[in-house]
């Protein structure tokens, strides 16, 4: 019996015609039994940088918190409240703390939102001072220098004029800058859209209308989106960042404090351990759910994660609701021309903040079939296929591979696709 959550709903269905080779899933993970001890010594132990960090404000510094938006768990609403008095124990007052939640290029966070994304008594306290980030409000955007590849870098003034700017988020394995978290709280997450867009554009291969080989998921050292955020990054210096790694269950498994650069890699390489699964052999069906992410955008990296164990010629089952539909006007332009080779060239012309998704999509797309809340006309311009329920869905597998000539298929389970990466052993 296979069962998977559909949003709040299970959907499960009998499948004795497919060979199992096992479920995928992140990988078990103890909770941290006491997060404000944990967050108070790592404050008081930052790696990658000198001494207890409270020696670094004075009681009349202004302070920004930067949180991630509402289309990620962070578990940050467990961290927030104690990162907050720990400040005004440092002598810094309410009134100069605030949030900007970085949405990069996503929609603004709502206020129910913003009370989910702190806590609700975080948010009582704070709520006049939580700000939302605009990527395409200019006369809120400052130019702060430009990368070695040349992405030129703007920023938001309110994050760039305050004494201190602290980035928060958790981290997980990336399907294009390798991992989240650490510098994806500032670029993308605090940067113009232009800057976005022009990063985004270094996971585009030189010459060919495909991804460049470099920009690979778990890896940051060589691949040039990676590398060309941490450059953008640190055109404005931080106070410090804050990363959480969360378990397959969403709770809080490391909690990681300091420079930019050096606590990111300290998560990553627990979100390495935790979010891959290492296989054997890739299989003709792969059935995946990710039942959080509100538009195909977000769902895309359950997507690619599903792909990433299904062999040649095989299909993805993905269950997702996604009731509020693809997540563009512009991604829906891209996708209408069908063509990798037009979008390559399209976005070699004049990059786009979800061009590197479009090649992706109409790479992988063709081969799913789609059980979700998108109009059938949004799942044919992803050129999948949509079925109402998972027994329709198995239905048409099994008539495809039938129809193949594959009589006992080999299936993988992943009713987190979004969070686990297949990982084929070589």
């Amino acid at each position: 019996m296979v069962s998977l959550q559909y949003g709040a709903d299970t959907m499960s269905a009998r499948l004795p015609w497919a060979k199992s080779l096992g479920v995928l899933d992140a990988a078990e993970r103890a909770a941290l039994p006491d997060v404000p001890n944990v967050l108070k010594h790592a404050l008081e132990h930052p790696l990658g940088m000198d001494g207890a960090l409270r020696r670094r404000f004075q009681p009349n510094d202004t302070v920004v918190i930067a949180v991630s938006d509402a289309s990620r768990n962070t578990g940050m609403e467990q961290v927030l409240p104690f990162l907050a008095d720990w400040l005004l124990d440092c002598g810094i007052s309410e009134e100069s703390v605030s949030f900007i939640v970085a949405t990069g290029a996503h929609r603004a966070a709502t206020e129910e939102e913003k009370s989910r994304i702190l806590g609700i008594g975080l948010y009582r306290r704070f709520q006049s001072r939580i700000f939302n980030h605009d990527a395409r409000d200019d006369a809120n955007l400052v130019r702060v220098g430009a990368t070695r590849r040349g992405t030129e870098v703007t920023l938001n003034k309110r994050a760039l004029e305050c004494d201190h700017l602290i980035l928060t988020g958790a981290v997980a394995p990336h399907y294009f800058a390798g991992f989240s978290g650490g510098r994806k709280a500032l670029v993308p997450g605090l940067a113009g859209v232009e800057t976005i867009a022009a990063n985004h554009a270094r996971s585009l291969d030189a010459t060919e209308a495909r991804l460049d080989p470099r920009v690979r998921i778990c890896e940051m050292d060589g691949n040039p989106v990676a590398e060309d955020l941490l450059d953008a990054a640190r055109l404005h210096p931080l106070a410090f960042i804050v990363n959480t790694v969360l378990d397959r269950n969403g709770r809080i498994a490391g909690l990681f404090v300091g420079e930019l650069d050096i606590a990111h890699r300290h998560a990553c390489a627990l979100a390495g351990a935790v979010y891959t699964a290492r296989i054997a052999q890739r299989a003709d069906l792969v059935i995946a759910a990710m039942r959080a992410a509100p538009n195909f955008i977000q769902c895309h990296k359950a997507l690619f994660n599903a792909y990433n164990a299904l062999k040649p010629g095989g299909r993805i089952i993905l269950l997702a609701p996604m009731r509020e539909g693809l997540g563009g006007e512009r991604f829906r332009e891209y996708l209408d021309t069908g063509d990798p080779n037009v979008v390559a060239a399209a976005l070699r012309r004049r990059p786009d903040i979800n061009g590197q998704t479009v090649l992706s999509t109409l790479e992988k797309a063709p081969q799913s079939i789609l059980v979700t809340e998108l109009s059938e006309s949004d799942v044919q311009l992803l050129r999948a296929r949509k079925a109402a329920a998972l027994d329709d869905a198995l239905r048409w597998a099994r008539d495809y591979f039938a129809a193949c000539g594959v009589n006992e298929p080999t299936c993988y389970l992943m009713p987190n696709a979004g969070g686990v990466v297949p990982i084929v052993l070589s």
